[in-house]
């Protein structure tokens, strides 16, 4: 099992890749709730980052869970490689978590997404990395 915040340079080389990737949270009845999105990868901090619209169901998920957040997983897959984070998720909204964000996803995915007044950021607090890279 990767160490989240010591990954192997293979499987931190495979979160600085292009890769679209999926956010797993809980509906307040218990479902899972599977969504495409562009996560960065910050081993240094324990974080992965999502960036989204403050209106969206992953968001209402979130916040539904209380304020010390929503265990949640983000992950990727390649071909034979995958790689898993989980988490807790919480809601950041400051200028300044919004703005480091969109850096990071900026740098991972090569485009610069169109600004908008409600983005905020997922950032998950990372306790467990799992996958093949």
């Amino acid at each position: 099992m990767p160490d989240v915040r010591d990954p192997s340079p293979e499987y931190l080389a495979f979160w600085r890749e292009r890769h679209l990737c999926t956010l797993t949270t809980l509906r307040p009845n218990g479902t899972p709730h599977v969504v495409p999105v562009g996560v960065t990868y910050d081993p240094e901090a324990g974080l992965a980052r999502v960036i989204t619209n403050k209106n969206s169901r992953k968001v209402a998920n979130i916040l539904a869970a209380g304020p010390d957040g929503a265990r949640v997983a983000v992950c990727q897959t390649h071909r034979a490689r995958w790689a898993t984070l989980e988490g807790r998720a919480t809601i950041r909204m400051d200028q300044d978590s919004v703005d480091d964000a969109v850096r990071r996803y900026t740098e991972r995915y090569e485009r610069t997404p169109k600004p908008s007044q409600d983005r905020i950021v997922i950032e998950i607090a990372l306790d467990r990395a799992l996958g093949r890279a």
